[in-house]
């Protein structure tokens, strides 16, 4: 069946135009931008905590909860920055389900990719304005990047899209760090392959143009853990998995050597509540270690305003992950005072 041509979305320039950032919005995100480059580079020893829902699902909820983390990171600001994590695109393993905001700005309705679009800028430009935090987001498809670019503070790219060429070639342009994870089969080789070809210059076709770009020397690694060939996952934060990333970062010439833990996902098998201990021994694991200590920049966690995750139901409970189950206020806000203290 020929694809089907639904209607023609705006382009990103006339999208920025319509729901356009405010100056100060724009003034606090290049102040944030600067900050956490710092780290990335060294010249802070700050660490980065990126925190936040599996998938941004609802905007009232979203910005309720970064409203929550805001009154926390003047707190912890002298050895945390806090990076709200607001997910706007969702992977799917078997392409079922709910696939973010992006897709279905109301879950529990058909997807709708033009609403979508104006959701997700318009939700981060409220959180931005209500909190004074700029966020990070998932680069799940790299030409739609250019409707948040002018917005984000920090982009990932997913195990299931690090080998895409398109991924890798897109990240070589942003100016701002972008977490290359590992593949589900938790090879480290492909993501530094990642990391390299972020860093370096390419000339590629974005956008139906003929486009280059230099580099971006921001570009560092996610552990996340992965799945062997039975199914199984096999976690890569434990202090043996750091050190070997160390040594293989040792062997390549990369700019501003990095790395951030994926508390949850294969690294926790999704259990949730594991994402509290691991986090504490990856920060314990920094204390031992110099060489570590300087690497792991920070962890990213899952968290919602109510632990755990729901389905699509018209009673849906407000705050709750309606994709992986996430770490709830209480236990989040008890876990950002303990990292900032122990890191």
């Amino acid at each position: 069946m020929p694809m089907h041509l639904n209607y023609r979305l705006p382009a990103p320039e006339e999208l920025k135009s319509e729901y356009p950032l405010p100056a100060a919005a724009q003034e606090l995100k290049a102040a944030r931008d600067a900050a956490i480059r710092q780290v990335f580079t060294g010249e802070s020893d700050k660490f980065i905590v990126i925190v936040g829902p599996c998938s941004a699902d609802n905007e009232d909820a979203v910005c309720a909860y970064v409203s929550r983390l805001a009154k926390v990171a003047p707190k912890v600001e002298e050895k945390l920055i806090v990076i709200p994590r607001i997910y706007t695109n969702k992977p799917r393993t078997t392409g079922e389900g709910y696939k973010g905001m992006l897709h279905q700005p109301d879950p529990a309705r058909a997807p709708d990719l033009l609403h979508g679009l104006v959701a997700i800028r318009k939700m981060h430009i409220r959180a931005i304005g209500e909190s004074g935090l700029t966020a990070a987001d998932e680069m799940l498809y790299p030409e739609n990047r250019s409707y948040l670019d002018d917005i984000l503070s920090y982009e990932a790219v997913g195990a299931r899209s690090v080998e895409d060429q398109q991924h890798r070639l897109t990240a070589s342009s942003m100016d701002i760090p972008v977490g290359m994870k590992n593949p589900t089969s938790g090879d480290l080789a492909v993501m530094l392959n990642s990391v390299q070809a972020a860093q370096s210059c390419h000339r590629f076709l974005y956008r139906g143009n003929d486009v280059s770009t230099s580099g971006n020397p921001l570009a560092h690694c996610i552990l996340r853990g992965g799945v062997d060939k039975y199914g199984t996952c096999i976690p890569n934060y434990h202090y043996e998995d750091l050190v070997r990333l160390l040594e293989l970062y040792e062997k390549r010439e990369l700019k501003n050597p990095a790395a951030v833990v994926d508390a949850n996902h294969s690294n926790s098998n999704k259990k949730y509540k594991e994402q509290i201990r691991i986090v504490c021994e990856v920060l314990n694991s920094r204390r031992y270690n110099a060489g570590l200590k300087k690497l792991i920049k920070g962890v990213m966690i899952e968290s919602y305003i109510e632990e755990g995750s729901q389905p699509i139901t018209e009673g849906r409970v407000f705050g709750k992950s309606i994709t992986d189950p996430c770490l709830g206020w209480e236990d989040t806000e008890k876990l950002l005072y303990a990292i900032a203290e122990n890191c």
